[in-house]
């Protein structure tokens, strides 16, 4: 009867939120558990096949619904938290809200990405058999604290999942360290792809003994090809790597032989596609469906969100040093001209520590690879202030995000990038959204 009751309450709270306008991906799953804290523990028998979790910094979300639209296409019903609600009481609601009123349903598998610090707690509720970790940098240093806190996390809710198969970023030595004595397979890029810069490295030393790693390539952040000074850690063979990468007209690679073809944008998305790609093929669907698995598949809100408003507008998300570095460098291989605005806040959500920004190598923007800059957000100034650190010329500072838009609409600039970081994304997309129905609404 508990079960019930908390369905029947979780329910309800999603309907009351949604008339509010709200998209009730949490509050109704806290709900459900204050009633009756093991529900998810008893619904998980509903499921008949294999619960999939994605862990990380950047891309769980992507990797995770990708995760999501490839089930589909394979016919199967799949329970998921595709909104992003990555915490314990985001995984009640996708169960309370699967449920019929007798708490019943039917799936044939699960997937969720789960918040780094919250996989400790989400693991006592449900285990996964299959672990994705798309790679682990500095996030939110008020939160997590530096880099060791977030690993130490990621490694006890593992623990908590010993007979869980792992498929790691194998390109990332902090990610790879979590396979040692664990049943995992490494997912990575095999050839220098990007141009080797000075980028900030989060993870520069060994995880063994402390010496500095050493790079045949490097890809960003601390991924690629590397091996330590002094003792013989080094990257680990790797399971599902990708060759003959081309970042022109999208994403185009062969992984284990098998070319993948995507109209996505951003060189990390090979990661995101490589996890994807490892897990169905240990799940034994055939890899030369792989290219028809995604074909169907939609970029989440922000992550390289293309809208037309006569002129295309991207929206990206970019929460992190790492996150922001790899948007510049999409930015950089467009060669259309091009606007940016760029967007920070720093509510409890963000992270209210924004030093990481000093972090971001914005000193690879320059007045020739854009024509205007507009900066936004709560943050603004300490945008600004860091700019002028770079000597990057500013063409606007504005609190109001719509007049940065329109303002970008009247450029002869051929497309427009706006780089937001978390509580700057909903809000920005509304304001797109709403300029493209006023657009729609005059034709």
């Amino acid at each position: 009867m508990r079960l019930i009751l908390a369905v029947w309450a979780a329910k309800m709270a999603s309907l009351l939120g949604k008339i509010m306008g709200k998209k009730s991906s949490s509050t109704p799953g806290a709900v459900a558990l204050k009633i009756c804290p093991d529900m998810i523990k008893r619904l998980k028998k509903n499921i008949t096949g294999k619960v999939i979790v994605t862990c990380g910094t950047n891309g769980k979300t992507t990797t995770n619904n990708l995760v999501y639209a490839s089930l589909l296409k394979c016919g199967h019903s799949v329970l998921c938290n595709t909104l992003g609600a990555n915490m314990l009481s985001g995984v009640a609601t996708v169960f309370s809200d699967s449920c019929n009123l007798f708490g019943k349903f039917k799936a044939d598998y699960a997937c969720f990405e789960i918040d780094e610090a919250f996989a400790v707690k989400v693991f006592d509720h449900i285990t996964p058999d299959y672990i994705i970790v798309t790679n682990l940098f500095r996030d939110q240093l008020d939160r997590y604290g530096e880099l060791e806190t977030t690993v130490k996390l990621v490694k006890s809710a593992i623990d908590k999942a010993p007979n869980a198969k792992l498929i790691l970023n194998g390109d990332d030595p902090i990610t790879a360290q979590l396979g040692k004595g664990r049943d995992a397979s490494y997912f990575g890029i095999s050839e220098q792809v990007l141009s080797q810069n000075s980028e900030t490295r989060d993870g520069q030393f060994c995880t063994v003994c402390g010496a500095p790693l050493s790079y045949n390539y490097y890809h960003y952040g601390q991924l690629g090809d590397y091996c330590c000074t002094n003792c013989e850690n080094k990257r680990n063979k790797i399971d599902f790597e990708a060759k003959d990468v081309s970042l022109e007209n999208g994403l185009s690679f062969t992984v284990n032989g098998n070319q993948v073809n995507l109209n996505y944008r951003g060189f990390y998305n090979i990661y995101n596609v490589l996890a994807v790609f490892s897990l169905m093929s240990l799940l034994g669907t055939k890899s030369e469906n792989f290219n028809n698995l995604l074909s169907d598949y939609k970029p989440q809100i922000g992550r390289m969100e293309e809208i037309d408003l006569g002129k295309s507008v991207i929206l990206n998300l970019a929460k992190n040093p790492a996150g922001f570095n790899q948007a510049i460098e999409t930015v950089l291989t467009d060669k259309r001209k091009k606007d940016i605005i760029i967007a920070v806040n720093a509510e409890p959500s963000d992270g209210m520590d924004v030093s990481w920004l000093w972090d971001v190598d914005f000193e690879r923007l320059n007045d020739e690879t854009f024509n205007t800059l507009s900066i936004s957000g709560k943050r603004a100034y300490d945008l600004a202030l860091r700019f002028k650190y770079s000597g990057i010329k500013i063409d606007k500072i504005t609190f109001d995000m719509k007049e940065s838009i329109l303002s970008c609409l009247e450029t002869d600039s051929e497309v427009c990038y706006v780089l937001v970081n978390y509580t700057a994304l909903f809000g920005t997309q509304n304001i797109l959204l709403g300029l493209k129905g006023e657009k729609e609404e005059k034709k």
